[in-house]
């Protein structure tokens, strides 16, 4: 089986390739009918059987939707029976040759263990096949040379994403140590993460909770979706900061932090976000362009060092504030969960 391989899965190809125990320049593929006594999880059968994956990468590979079990999805915890037929495919890693960027970085604090930067809009935080220069991580390569080797030679530092068109917050490690206790901080949902977005439609109530797992688009490996049989938990909370005709302007907080979770939550609702081409087909109202309405505005965490709880804002970028601006909008008046109204 032969599943396609577009530019998006090949940066995953290349994480799981750091963990394997053998060379290829070629995608694999392995199709097999179980043959067992009693049930077994997927992750330790498949491990076991090609000592070469290991079942962290084996989990990797279910993950993305690269082990099916009789042609579908499945979770990492499945339970095989015998006779199950299992397709494994594992795309091409590549090379990719990061190299150091002069780009102007909104640095908004540094020191010894860690910086936090605002990043700006159309910047990827990392390089990926087909995109492998003007990154975060190129920029921040320039300015330092003491980022934490973790997450390895495509992502130093890099602790946590935001999406290429999204601007905001991201803190980045520059050490293994600073690396690991900030992550540790996100794995606990004990980081206070906060965005702004502009949404289509009004919603009718000034506050909520939106959790629903998200997993893979069964139809599109481009893009994420909410998948109650192989997703995993996501919850987003929201609050409506300003209403204006067609349209809502939203505070999110995320307690969990899956890929697009934002981008996907907001359409499940059927309040997708404005400027989004991947989420929703809507007619983009204002010519964005390389451009959505979201902004990681605000990021609360406890230095790895001295822990001292910090906080960081982040104003909106000026193309946010002239479509606002249309409103009357004025981000530095408080105006309560009522909004503007009609």
């Amino acid at each position: 089986m032969m599943l396609s391989q577009k530019e998006d899965t090949l940066e995953k190809g290349n994480e799981m390739k750091e963990n394997m125990n053998y060379e290829t320049k070629e995608s694999l593929d392995y199709d097999l009918i179980v043959s067992i006594a009693e049930p077994v999880r997927i992750d330790k059968y498949v491990s076991e059987k090609y000592p070469d994956l290991s079942r962290q990468f084996v989990v990797e590979l279910i993950s993305n939707a690269y082990i099916l079990i009789n042609q579908k999805p499945i979770k990492k915890n499945y339970i095989l029976r015998d006779g199950d037929a299992i397709s494994i495919h594992i795309p091409v890693p590549t090379t990719l040759n990061v190299q150091p960027e002069d780009i102007s970085l909104d640095i908004l604090y540094e020191d010894q263990d860690l910086i936090v930067v605002n990043k700006g809009k159309n910047m990827a935080v990392h390089p990926a096949p087909g995109n492998e220069q003007h990154t975060l991580v190129n920029a921040l390569l320039y300015h330092c040379d003491d980022l934490s080797g973790i997450n390895g030679k495509l992502r130093p530092g890099i602790v946590h994403r935001i999406d290429k068109d999204t601007t905001g917050i991201l803190v980045v490690a520059k050490n293994d140590e600073a690396h690991r206790n900030l992550a540790e901080q996100f794995k606990n949902h004990t980081v206070d993460r906060h965005y702004t977005a502009l949404v289509f439609g009004q919603l009718e109530e000034k506050a909520g909770r939106i959790e629903a797992p998200i997993g893979r688009d069964t139809r599109d490996r481009k893009r994420m979706a909410v998948n109650h049989k192989t997703g995993k938990a996501a919850i987003t909370h929201y609050r409506v900061l300003a209403r204006f005709p067609g349209y809502s302007l939203l505070d999110l907080r995320l307690e969990t932090g899956r890929t697009h979770q934002i981008r996907v939550h907001l359409s499940y609702i059927k309040h997708p976000l404005v400027g989004d081409s991947r989420y929703t087909n809507r007619k983009n109202p204002f010519l964005l362009t390389n451009e959505q309405m979201l902004h990681a505005g605000s990021l609360g965490f406890v230095h790895p060092r001295t822990q001292e709880h910090m906080m960081f804002v982040a104003p909106l970028p000026d193309y946010f504030r002239d479509i606002l601006s249309r409103w009357h909008y004025d981000e530095s008046k408080e105006f309560g969960d009522e909004g503007l109204s009609d």
